[in-house]
């Protein structure tokens, strides 16, 4: 079994920006130099739209913010575009010189519902701005994913690009209060753009679920470990699973290690965790209550 040590709340959008008045929901890492890190977030203005945000921190003193965006990395898209209430980032991949996001991208329907598709941004100065390579998502709906597709993992292993991905598949509309219901698929690609996919099922629900998302992978000796965040009940909670290949995973939720604190800012659910290596030990990144309204910490793994 795993073991976490939270390290605590690293930062929470109170309205530092005008186009950063709450929430930091999605945070996503990029190293910079030595232990010095930039974490990107969702974070909503005054309308409520997201906006993508970062701060930079020492991972040895994370609460010690050294710098927050003046601007955000990237914005809501022009109106009827598949991004235009709002961006979220997503993971980062390495092309050549450049960085590539990406990114999640949000249509408002009728309330309750929303639409959500994968973009693509490019940065070219080593993640300080973002631009949009496309003004169409690279992944949106489909025969497998008839209602969205967002929050992906890509891992790049040798000429193949690799994501896991939430897959939204329906309403239910069978009582007043409609519960969304998604899990985790698959899909590959051979230059980021143009992805394949045939509806395989990674992580699917079991009895009480809806929705299982935000996937993060890594492979260590062989085994793919992915941790992810599932509802079963009220809030949020991070689940653990493992694979030999990428494709069939084994579900090892009551192994994960973490869960959501006796009280304070993540004590009703943790959210879109972001498992990576720093100097051979793991960390997570993960939003706290209300889909990262109360902040994002950071924990640390105990294990060897």
């Amino acid at each position: 079994m795993m073991k976490w040590h939270k390290l605590g709340r690293v930062f929470y959008p109170n309205g530092q920006r005008p186009w950063m008045q709450t929430h930091s929901a999605v945070p996503i890492p990029l190293r910079l130099e030595g232990d010095r890190y930039r974490v990107f977030f969702g974070t909503r203005n005054h309308q409520n739209q997201p906006h993508i945000g970062c701060i930079e921190f020492d991972i040895k003193s994370p609460q010690e913010i050294l710098s927050i965006s003046e601007t955000c990395v990237l914005g809501p898209g022009p109106r009827g575009f598949f991004d235009d209430n709002g961006v979220y980032p997503g993971p980062i991949i390495q092309e050549k010189d450049a960085l590539h996001m990406y990114y999640l991208g949000r249509v408002n329907g009728i309330p309750p519902l929303y639409y959500m598709s994968i973009g693509l941004a490019v940065s070219e100065d080593g993640g300080s701005t973002f631009q949009r390579k496309f003004r169409a998502p690279v992944m949106g709906r489909s025969e497998f994913d008839p209602w969205m597709v967002s929050t992906a993992f890509v891992m790049k292993e040798k000429s193949l690009l690799r994501m896991w991905y939430l897959s939204g598949l329906k309403w239910d509309e069978t009582d007043e209060n409609p519960h969304s219901y998604y899990h985790i698929k698959y899909a590959d690609s051979l230059d980021g753009i143009h992805w394949k996919r045939a509806g395989r099922i990674c992580i699917d629900f079991r009895e009480g679920e809806t929705n299982i998302a935000s996937p993060t992978v890594i492979k260590e000796n062989g085994l793919y470990k992915m941790w992810y965040s599932y509802v079963a009940g009220a809030g949020y909670r991070i689940g653990y699973s493992e694979s030999a290949d990428g494709y069939v995973w084994t579900r090892k939720d009551a192994d994960v290690g973490i869960d959501v604190s006796k009280s304070g800012w993540d004590s009703q659910g943790m959210a879109y965790p972001y498992v990576f290596n720093h100097e051979d030990r793991k960390y997570m990144l993960y939003s706290g209550n209300g889909f990262g309204r109360d902040g994002f910490g950071l924990a640390v793994s105990l294990n060897a």
